[in-house]
């Protein structure tokens, strides 16, 4: 087995698929490399939670996430005609929010990360997948080519941080906190709760 140590990064450039070389500080490095960090903060959150559905939804998204990455880090010169991502994909998250949103009880405004550890887990999860898709956002309008970032990817990031803010809301309607940002003797403006 060949070491992890390259040595072909030291120089501050990373490979695609294709051959192409790359600076690890290009847009799409760092749009691709926040999908790893979402990635990896989802397991955090996973490890935490003791929702069996929650935990199983979770390591489905995980695993979806490494379509969305390869999806980020191959160029349209390189990509195959099989897409990483499919509108299924997206489908099943909205599905997911659907069932979670007719959860009676669940929390329909704004909430505060902390009172459940495992619910402000998932926060951070969600706040790390809203920079990713900034970040995608970003990559897409650096072109003019829409093959440069998959329509696909763009909706699929923008209904996992809504997801993923529902999962803490679940966790939390279970564990019976109230984590309400605002309440009868707190009023304050409509905000969007997922942002």
């Amino acid at each position: 087995m060949s070491s992890i140590a390259t040595k072909t990064g030291d120089t501050g450039l990373t490979g695609l698929v294709g051959g192409i070389r790359l600076s690890k500080a290009d847009l799409r490095v760092e749009s691709y490399g926040t999908v790893d960090e979402l990635g990896a903060s989802l397991g955090f959150a996973r490890s935490l939670c003791s929702h069996s559905d929650v935990k199983a939804w979770t390591e489905e998204i995980q695993r979806t996430l490494f379509r969305v990455g390869a999806a980020l880090s191959t160029p349209p010169e390189a990509r195959r005609t099989d897409p990483f991502l499919k509108n299924e994909d997206v489908e099943r998250l909205t599905e997911l929010v659907d069932q979670i949103e007719s959860t009676e009880g669940i929390l329909s405004d704004w909430s505060l990360p902390g009172a459940n550890t495992e619910s402000a887990a998932y926060e951070v999860a969600r706040t790390i997948c809203r920079r990713a898709e900034r970040l995608a956002v970003r990559l897409a309008e650096s072109s003019p080519s829409e093959a440069f970032v998959p329509g696909e990817v763009l909706a699929y990031l923008n209904r996992l941080s809504d997801l993923i803010w529902l999962f803490g809301r679940l966790i939390e309607l279970r564990a019976g906190v109230d984590a309400r940002l605002r309440d009868e003797t707190k009023a304050g403006p409509d905000f969007s709760r997922a942002w």
